[in-house]
């Protein structure tokens, strides 16, 4: 098993889920990179697996990175592993796939459960097609950004969420988005499993107190296909400019109206001013 990076992924809650191919190449690798050591040695336990590990996460990538290309390269062979699901996506684990192929070291996957495909099969949205967005930013200019270039997506849209700053999220979504359907799969494979399908109008109302908690995954609708009873530019401009004649700032107002009509602040924005 020498020179060899194994992506294995591991139970995302349930750990009847993990595969005896997992176990197998976590008993066999020389050594474990795992994201939180804490997490992954109660993995290592339940299974009877005896391993060395090394950290790694977002913050040490760079400097493990390196040492951990060097024992693979002196003949080791290495399992990277996170602390629930698939390695390497939206993971730091990306960067060290990278340093592989660099370093001409060869990669093997070990499938294994994924948050974002076991949401997207339960949430009733269409399969056919998603783009999966990963988490939204904190910095409310890239949020702002990453939610403006998604407002005309066809695709069905998944999401990471943190339970804290899920209720602002929601709120994001129905200003960004207007009303569509939205499914929040929550604690998927573990005791509390609870998938709840909604539209962002409903979710923003019903969950702005912060009370749904664990891991959340949420899956948006994209957005469907002109018709008819499209709002052209000319009529969400008229709209936004009715509000800031009524009072309100017009950077509120073409927020308000980009929301309504399912297009980009700034062009509404731009009308407004010219």
């Amino acid at each position: 098993m020498g020179k060899i990076l194994y992506v294995v992924g591991t139970p995302i809650g349930n750990m009847g889920d993990m595969s005896p191919r997992a176990v197998e190449t976590l008993e066999q690798a020389d050594f474990i990179a795992a994201e939180d050591t804490r997490v992954t040695v109660k993995l290592l336990n339940h299974f009877g697996i005896k391993k060395p590990m090394v950290s790694y996460f977002e913050h040490n990538k760079h400097d493990k990175g390196e040492k951990i290309i060097d024992r693979i390269l002196a003949g080791e062979s290495c399992a990277i592993v996170t602390d629930a699901g698939m390695p390497c996506i939206s993971d730091p684990g990306e960067d060290l796939i990278k340093q592989c192929e660099a370093a001409g070291i060869q990669t093997v996957v070990v499938p294994g459960p994924s948050a974002v495909i076991s949401a997207l099969a339960v949430s009733g949205l269409e399969t056919g097609r998603f783009t999966f967005e990963g988490f939204l930013s904190v910095n409310k200019k890239s949020r702002s950004e990453h939610l403006e270039s998604l407002l005309g997506e066809k695709r069905t849209m998944i999401f990471y969420e943190a339970p804290h700053k899920l209720a602002n999220t929601l709120q994001d979504f129905y200003t960004a988005f207007g009303d569509r359907k939205l499914t929040i799969a929550r604690e998927l494979t573990k005791v509390h499993e609870e998938i709840i399908r909604t539209t962002t109008a409903k979710a923003a109302e019903q969950f702005a107190d912060g009370s749904l908690k664990g891991e959340i995954v949420l899956i948006l609708e994209g957005k469907k296909a002109k018709d008819s009873s499209e709002i052209t530019l000319e009529e969400a401009v008229a709209y936004a400019q009715k509000l800031i004649d009524g009072g309100m700032r017009p950077t509120d107002a073409a927020k308000e109206a980009a929301a309504m009509a399912g297009m980009k602040k700034n062009d509404i924005y731009k009308e407004l001013i010219e």
